[in-house]
């Protein structure tokens, strides 16, 4: 009994500092230079020395993730509770049989009729030609294409445009007449992903004049997927749809257009539609546009030359990468005498409420809803504060804003990850970026990490994984985990909508 008051009593003053007002906002400091990768911080300093050593190892964390964001130490903490442990369900295994087992005809009939519906729409994308010949298959896929839906509504455990979406891309491959009798009932369907998916099949059927007319759709996500599917089929005899979609309000319709014109012979008469495109997005300023301003930026630097240049403003951006990759195309046409290098004023970065609470360990969760709609159902998800204080803040505020509200699960492969609670796409999220909090919890099945497209570029979009994924460990933060309700995760289905994400008490 002696021996356990003393370790107690050598524990509380810890405590007692960790909740002082002084030392909660030292760490909230320490916290904002790790966010602002700001190494010249005093707090980093005052930090290390501090006798709390929880404030201590948070600071040693911090300047560690700000000299090398894949330190190995990572989070520089003692050990950390390990992610909960889920067994896959059954169909999980069955879905896996079919990478190996794709040119086995007999083994694919019968995963067309699987129970479960995850199984059946993989074993649709994977069915080869090798069982182009086969009836019973081809049959099969063939009466999921009627009734069409009329919209997305579906019930738990079965689908709804996913069924006819997933079949007329295998037709469109093994049984091409079968699939260009029912492509127009889908490019016309006002269900949009359907349409997504229509682009695809018709593209893959050469059908030009149905992937024009999905170009200029009113949805970014269908137009995206006209587009690149167009400029496989028609190249630079469709140009026109690419530059109307340059005036598109989704950055994935823009990108994919700017992609599109890469070679085309219009040459510098496209300087002026992808100057004015650059300019729109960049009054966003969002960071998370910048995969589509990149794209204008490499048209321009093609298409631009000494007397055709482009504006000495593009070498001035709230995005550094932005302003480094226009400086050199904009003092191509630059007078002699006039330097011109990149100059960029980053947006400013604040401090999340809750994140000191969180680094300190508090217990925070979420419970996602799933809309009615898609089948309904919750999952709860655990903050790991603990590891990505500032990643879960961030999440937290955003949840508690309504934010996620209504959003969709636009990334779906049922043996990797579900992803969503963007715009639909991996080129459209919150328009500030959420910075890498890399740490040592892996990406075990049930985890939550941060949707990102390079280092420090996290755009508030979700993934779950459904699997042990330990090869992004070096890639991706951990800011949460499933605690309950991984049966409704593994039932999610592209498309399916988030209803609402509540603050729940542990």
């Amino acid at each position: 009994m002696l021996r356990l008051s003393t370790v107690l009593l050598s524990f509380l003053p810890a405590v007692a500092l960790a909740q002082t007002r002084a030392d909660s906002a030292l760490v909230g400091r320490i916290l904002l230079a790790e966010d602002q990768r700001d190494s010249t911080n005093a707090a980093l300093t005052a930090g290390l020395r501090h006798r709390d050593p929880r404030i201590s190892t948070i600071a040693k964390r911090a300047v560690g993730r700000i000299r090398d964001p894949k330190f190995i130490s990572r989070d520089s903490l003692p050990a950390l509770p390990a992610p909960p442990r889920y067994s896959d369900p059954s169909w999980r295994l069955r879905i896996r049989d079919i990478a190996a087992r794709r040119a086995d005809c007999d083994f694919m009939r019968t995963a067309l009729v699987d129970s479960a519906w995850p199984v059946r729409l993989l074993a649709a994308d994977r069915l080869g030609q090798e069982c182009r010949n086969d009836s019973i298959a081809l049959r099969t896929l063939s009466s999921w294409l009627t009734p069409l839906p009329t919209r997305g509504a579906r019930q738990r455990g079965s689908v709804s445009w996913h069924a006819p979406a997933h079949a007329i891309n295998a037709l469109a491959r093994l049984e091409p007449a079968r699939a260009r009798a029912s492509l127009p009932a889908m490019v016309g369907s006002p269900v949009a992903w359907l349409r997504v998916y229509a682009a695809t099949a018709a593209g893959t059927l050469n059908d030009t004049a149905s992937l024009r007319r999905l170009a200029r759709d009113p949805n970014d996500n269908v137009k995206e997927a006209a587009i690149d599917a167009l400029s496989r089929v028609a190249h630079h005899a469709a140009d026109d749809e690419y530059v109307a979609a340059l005036s598109s309000p989704g950055y994935q319709a823009v990108r994919a257009a700017a992609r599109a014109l890469k070679g085309s012979p219009r040459g510098v008469a496209l300087i002026e539609p992808l100057s004015a495109a650059a300019r729109r997005i960049a009054r966003d300023s969002s960071e998370t546009s910048r995969d589509a301003r990149l794209a204008l930026i490499e048209r321009l630097g093609e298409f631009a030359t000494a007397t055709n240049g482009i504006s000495p403003a593009f070498a001035a951006d709230f995005d550094c990468s932005v302003a480094q990759a226009a400086a050199p195309i904009v003092a191509r046409s630059a007078a002699a005498n006039v330097r011109v290098g990149a100059r960029c004023t980053p947006l400013r970065i604040a401090l999340p409420s809750d994140a000191v609470a969180l680094a300190f360990g508090k217990d925070v969760r979420v419970r996602v809803t799933i809309a009615d709609s898609s089948g309904g159902g919750s999952f709860t998800v655990k903050l790991r504060g603990d590891v990505a204080p500032l990643m879960a803040a961030r999440v937290l505020a955003l949840a508690r804003s309504g934010y996620y509200n209504g959003r969709m699960w636009h990334r779906v492969e049922h043996d990797f990850v579900i992803q969503g609670g963007g715009g639909g796409s991996e080129y459209v999220g919150f328009p500030r970026f959420f910075r890498d909090e890399l740490g040592t919890v892996p990406h075990a099945r049930g985890t939550v990490g941060m949707s990102t497209r390079g280092h420090d570029t996290g755009d508030a979009q979700w993934f779950v994984n459904l699997r042990d994924n330990f090869r992004l460990n070096g890639d991706y933060t951990v800011f949460g985990e499933v605690i309950d309700g991984i049966d409704v995760v593994d039932g999610v289905l592209q498309g399916d909508v988030i209803a609402r994400i509540d603050v729940v008490t542990p």
